[in-house]
């Protein structure tokens, strides 16, 4: 792995925190990710399962984790199974983790080579009562492949008819909602990455660039900076691109008088950063982009204001809409009778501002976190508003990171990334 090792702590602690949470008698199984074929004997990169990693730290394909708390054998509380490397696949493809390494990394104290698992979980499924599964009901999941994780599933309820199944999404959707310390300075550094990326691109952009070419800039500093690249498909959209919000072709001439959105972020230790920022392609914002650019930021740093311990994701979002409402009157966007005649179920704003502004963020850039109970201290959100208007080509989105504080204001990661209009135009112009 490119990033520098973990403390095996903080893996310790995540475990600590689901265990608590199990019913009596009951094992927890966690699979890694599969490797994805492309054809022939091309696979795409490998990215490990968050919630395996989030436990155990092991970053490496055909592993599982079982938590058995009430195990009669007291070395089967916690095991790790791991592909047994052999002197081939190390010539190949670099060793695997041996047993040693993988406790290392995990402090788990119980490896078992992956081949030894089907007997060891016969003998403990002799014991257990319910079994914990390990599957994605994320309110933004779309899923149209058969994962590692289902093919087990399947085969544990064809194989343990008679034992009582539980979804485990409700513990660890709590669990990596809420940050420890250690992961928020693991994000931390995904942004300060990020932070490299954009300021190197401010002093690239240029009328006649490629947004492709922009894109290799972001590439080549996150690399260089230990990082495997972008947490999620990046978007760089000029001019009418930046409108479409998951506008990812990127193939575009950036061309002079073009506002130009970057919506990138780099990944660390499987950690994600998210940023947007919106720029002029000349370097000098018009007096129209300025306004919209203005309304935009206005948004963004009230909409901050309102992350704190307490906050309800619900009632903080009609906020946003109203303040956001507020400054497309004042753009001229909006007038009092599109306001009067507005839909409650679908408010005028939403016209030129028709995402949300906030999702938790973290192993995953919309990451688990339950969204109905009020806000907590070290919960992370993005906090991104924008203004989109196709019939100017133009569409403006700011974002930052933030953490949620115990008391008062949220603590925003990429502090340090320039957003005012004259810093930008000030890079952009050095």
């Amino acid at each position: 792995m490119k990033y520098q090792s973990i403390n095996s702590e903080l893996f310790v602690k995540n475990r600590a925190k689901f265990i608590a949470q199990m019913q009596p008698n009951a094992l927890a199984v966690f699979n890694s990710n599969d490797i994805f074929s492309t054809g022939a004997d091309s696979t795409l990169p490998f990215h490990q399962h968050r919630n395996i990693f989030y436990l155990s730290g092991v970053d490496q394909e055909e592993s599982i984790l079982v938590l058995f708390p009430d195990a009669k054998n007291t070395k089967h509380k916690e095991i790790l199974f791991v592909k047994e490397t052999n002197e081939h696949i190390a010539i190949w493809e670099g060793a695997k983790l041996s047993k040693k390494q993988a406790t290392e990394v995990s402090d788990v104290q119980t490896v078992y080579w992956l081949k030894d698992f089907d007997v060891l979980f016969e003998a403990m499924m002799k014991e257990a009562q319910t079994v914990y599964f390990n599957n994605n009901n994320h309110y933004r999941q779309v899923v149209e492949m058969e994962t590692r994780e289902d093919r087990f599933i399947k085969k544990l309820k064809n194989d343990y008819p008679n034992h009582h199944i539980e979804n485990n999404f409700p513990i660890m959707q709590a669990l990596r909602g809420v940050k420890e310390a250690e992961e928020i300075q693991l994000i931390q550094q995904a942004c300060n990455i990020t932070e490299k990326g954009f300021k190197r691109v401010l002093g690239f952009v240029k009328p006649g660039v490629m947004e492709y070419e922009i894109e290799a800039e972001y590439a080549y500093e996150f690399l260089k900076n230990r990082s495997k690249g972008f947490a999620y498909t990046p978007i760089i959209g000029s001019g009418y691109n930046a409108c479409v919000l998951h506008y990812i072709e990127n193939n575009k001439v950036c061309k002079d008088g073009d506002m130009l959105l970057m919506d990138v972020g780099a990944e660390y230790a499987n950690y994600s950063s998210d940023m947007t920022r919106t720029v002029p392609v000349n370097g000098r914002f018009t007096a129209r982009q300025k306004a919209v650019y203005q309304a935009v930021l206005n948004v963004k740093n009230e909409a901050t204001k309102m992350l704190v311990s307490g906050t309800l994701w619900e009632a903080y979002h009609k906020e946003v809409g109203k303040l956001m409402t507020s400054e497309l009157v004042g753009l001229g966007l909006l007038d009092s009778a599109d306001i009067q005649n507005q839909d409650p179920k679908k408010p005028a704003y939403k016209k030129y501002f028709m995402h949300g502004t906030s999702h938790h963020m973290g192993l995953d850039t919309h990451d688990f976190g339950v969204l109905k109970e009020p806000m907590v201290a070290n919960m992370v959100f993005t906090v991104e508003p924008g203004i989109y208007i196709p019939e100017e080509k133009m569409g403006i989105r700011l974002e930052d990171d933030v953490v949620i504080q115990s008391s008062g204001a949220p603590l925003n990661l990429m502090k340090n990334i320039p957003i005012e209009v004259e810093a930008i135009e000030t890079y952009m112009n050095a």
